[in-house]
Order: C-alpha cells, then sequence, then structure tokens
C-alpha cells in the first residue's frame, strides 16, 4: 500500500463506486438518527448519479484508488450553493476525509464567489451538526418535510 489520498472530480465511471457510499454512509446515518424506512439518497439510481456527475460538482475521495468519500456541491446563478450527498465509508471515518472534503468544497465556492451555501442535515445527528458548526455552518431553519427534524445549514462568505 501506498497511502495514497486524493480527491478528484467525479466521473461517469464513479457512479457505482458513489452510490455504495452512499448507501453505506446514509444507512449509518438513519441508524444514528432513529429514522426508519429509506431515504432519497438511498434509492437513488446510478443515472440520477452520473447526471449529477454531468451537472454539478461532484468529488470523490480515493485511499490507494479506493473510493472512500464523496460530496456534490451546484452553485446557482445568484452565487449561492447548495452541498448534498456527502458521505465517508464507514471504515475510513474520523481520519479527516470528511474535513478534507469540505475544504475542497469551501475551497471551489469561494473561488466561484459563492456568497452562502447550505445543507440538510438530521437536526438530531449531533455529531454531522457539531462537525458543521465547526466549519462555521449555523441552523438557519428547520422542517418536517421528510418525516423529522431536518437543519437546514448555512454558512455566509463576506
Amino acid at each position: 500500500m501506498n497511502y495514497s489520498f486524493i480527491i478528484r472530480k467525479a466521473n461517469v465511471e464513479d457512479a457505482f463506486a458513489i452510490q455504495g457510499i452512499m448507501h453505506e454512509s446514509f444507512k449509518k446515518y438513519m441508524q444514528d438518527t432513529g429514522l426508519s424506512g429509506t431515504m432519497e439518497a438511498l434509492e437513488e439510481s446510478i443515472d440520477t448519479i452520473r447526471y449529477d456527475i454531468e451537472t454539478k460538482e461532484v468529488f470523490i475521495a480515493l485511499i490507494d484508488n479506493i473510493p472512500v468519500g464523496t460530496i456534490r456541491i451546484q452553485v446557482f446563478p445568484d452565487n449561492t450553493a447548495y452541498i448534498s450527498r456527502f458521505g465517508v465509508s464507514l471504515q475510513y471515518h474520523n481520519i479527516g476525509i470528511g474535513k478534507s472534503l469540505m475544504n475542497l468544497a469551501e475551497k471551489l465556492l469561494k473561488a466561484r464567489g459563492v456568497t452562502r451555501v447550505s445543507l440538510h442535515t438530521a437536526s438530531k445527528y449531533r455529531d454531522l451538526v457539531r462537525f458543521y458548526y465547526g466549519r462555521g455552518f449555523y441552523i438557519d431553519s428547520t422542517t418536517r418535510d421528510r418525516g423529522y427534524v431536518r437543519a437546514l445549514m448555512v454558512k455566509e462568505y463576506v
């Protein structure tokens, strides 16, 4: 093993790997927040992932060429952005992959002149809420539109 770590833009060939990361990380998300049923991230088709790769900024993190994390960023014409489908494979938690993905996202957002970025997370997921607070996000509002309390987390760039 070389223990190489890279983050690169995803390509359509990465769709299956991204789907695997999403399934693993969002099942844990549901378990950790006590949610039952399913989530959009778990129902997402390969075609949807490929479409996002072609229309959004989608990144994949690899350790020794093994896909271990991913994040999607949509930048809007009004200089705002939305982060979605952010996840890290379970065996690679707590070694800085999520922080690295978020650092890259922030670098991209600043370079594009984004003034405000938002994302949703379960308000009961303390570790994630704490992670986002540590990155400068705050809870702007909450909603129950998906059957649980989701926090809209926002970060503003001035």
